[in-house]
């Protein structure tokens, strides 16, 4: 994903830092994202922060990216927000942030990121970034052993977990070794599963089915995301129970979820925003990790699953979806 004269037009614009706003000056925050809808908690902790699109602050939509994932276009719409000269830039996931480190210059970015932003190149550490990045990654190293223990109470004689991964994503081939690591922990087996892409799902979880896994966990990935409904149906049809991630499987339909709140991860990454805008500069603001999680469960496909969920794990769970 490279175009040429990017770089010509990024040489022209380098100059663009964080500095303090100019008296009376708009703030103009770009989004870089795979559609055209800037994260609502993003925009609602703007909006606690003070500002407020339309009148005190402008939010940069790129007119190549459309309501789908387009991740092709990601280039030109960076390309496009350094033209209008943003103040900095959001990108709420590894594949918009990476892009935007090679395309963006040295306007200021905020990541969301699924990934280790160290693994990926995004930053030289947490503490310290360095650079124009900075911003709040979801890694934790403690989530692996905590979704293997809530899948060990719902499913108190499980012995073997299939894991799948997207083996094209390297930034979490970490996570596969601590799923792995807790486990041995655990005395759990763990088998690990590779699906590359969306036509390579009803196979694996036929090769899941045939060593008589117990249970699931979901390596994060973008692809896994956009199939996650699908993902979800093959899992309930395969008598799968799974513990993802995120909250949006289990409203697809998945069984329970353990992970980082995105919300607030997107409403805590305003605040590195405001902290820009008013002269920080990204290498001095350290990455943060998740400090809110939830517990997601959904009980109807609890029950076509043929499982009860224990008291003791409904009394945990933030939401539990009847």
């Amino acid at each position: 994903m490279r175009w040429i004269g990017l770089a010509v037009v990024l040489s022209v614009l380098a100059p663009l830092v964080a500095e303090p706003q100019p008296a009376g000056k708009t703030p103009r925050i770009g989004v870089l994202a795979s559609s055209t809808t800037a994260p609502n908690p993003f925009l609602q902790g703007l909006r606690d922060l003070g500002y407020v699109e339309g009148r005190n602050l402008v939010i940069e939509r790129p007119s190549v990216m459309g309501s789908q994932v387009r991740y092709n276009e990601l280039p030109r719409a960076a390309a496009e927000l350094v033209r209008l000269k943003v103040d900095a830039v959001f990108a709420p996931s590894t594949e918009t942030a990476r892009v935007a480190r090679t395309t963006i210059g040295a306007i200021p970015v905020v990541f969301v990121t699924f990934a280790d932003p160290v693994r990926a190149g995004l930053v030289a550490s947490l503490s310290h970034p360095g650079g124009n990045m900075t911003g709040l990654t979801m890694i934790t190293g403690e989530l692996a052993g905590k979704r293997l223990e809530l899948l060990r109470e719902v499913i108190p004689k499980v012995k073997r977990v299939a894991v799948l991964w997207n083996p094209g994503n390297r930034d979490t081939e970490e996570q596969v070794n601590e799923t792995r690591t807790a486990g041995r922990a655990l005395g759990i087996e763990v088998d690990v599963h590779r699906a590359a892409a969306a036509h390579e799902l009803d196979t694996a979880f036929a090769a899941i089915v045939r060593t008589r896994a117990s249970a699931l966990l979901l390596i994060p990935d973008t692809m896994f995301n956009r199939e996650r409904r699908r993902i979800a149906e093959l899992a309930t049809t395969n008598r799968l129970p799974v513990v993802y991630h995120w909250r949006a499987y289990v409203d697809a339909g998945g069984l329970m979820s353990y992970g980082p709140n995105l919300n607030d991860l997107h409403r805590r990454a305003a605040i590195f925003i405001d902290k820009i805008l008013k002269g920080a500069k990204p290498a001095d603001l350290p990455v943060e990790q998740p400090t809110k999680f939830e517990m997601v469960i959904n009980l109807k496909t609890a029950k076509a699953l043929g499982l009860t969920i224990p008291q003791s794990v409904l009394v945990r769970a933030d939401e539990v979806i009847q």
